[in-house]
């Protein structure tokens, strides 16, 4: 038994001193980028034919029509909103960005976003699906890309999103910079 202790006393310190030792791993790069831009319009009650998303739930006494005060918080919004590769909403769409948002927190513009990219064009073929918080007021904020179909199978990565431009409530612009680190 006197000879295992030396041999067990060793190891443990071996252990001890390689979780001592800073992992040094490489940072990340990127295996494949994107940039596009997906513009949302609110349905206001009187703008159905040009409307991309609309208000689904609301907090007791707020209109479906009508962003609720204190930070909209409560509303719940799904969109079908176009997606291009440029600035401009009438530049050729790629496809379109499909899910929800709902306003989460009451003492700021923060919302909650799940949604999925659906393109369909010569460039891409396939999904891209996006889950995070989205701090609103923020210049510029990350969430999860949690994977893809087609194109983007298995693909996951961040996602940085800006408000490109913004029309009171009516209309929003967003830019997505998105930075795959894991490509099949």
């Amino acid at each position: 038994m006197g000879s295992k202790l030396p041999v067990l006393f060793v190891f443990v310190m071996l252990f001890a001193l390689s979780s001592a030792i800073p992992n040094k791993r490489k940072p990340y790069k990127p295996c494949k980028n994107l940039v596009l831009y997906f513009h949302d319009i609110l349905y206001n009650g009187k703008n159905a034919a040009n409307a991309t998303s609309a208000i689904v739930a609301a907090p007791e006494g707020v209109s479906l029509t009508k962003l609720a005060p204190q930070s909209h918080f409560g509303n719940i919004i799904v969109f079908d909103d176009p997606i291009t590769l440029s600035h401009s909403l009438s530049s050729k769409q790629v496809g379109r960005a499909q899910g929800f948002y709902i306003y989460d927190t009451k003492n700021t513009y923060t919302s909650w976003l799940s949604f999925t990219f659906v393109l369909n064009s010569t460039h891409h073929q396939g999904t891209i699906t996006f889950a995070g918080a989205d701090p609103i007021v923020a210049k510029t904020r990350d969430i999860s890309v949690t994977g893809g179909t087609g194109d983007f199978f298995m693909h996951r990565g961040i996602a940085t999103i800006t408000t490109d431009a913004f029309e009171g409530e009516a209309y929003f612009r967003l830019g997505v910079y998105i930075k795959f680190f894991e490509c099949w």
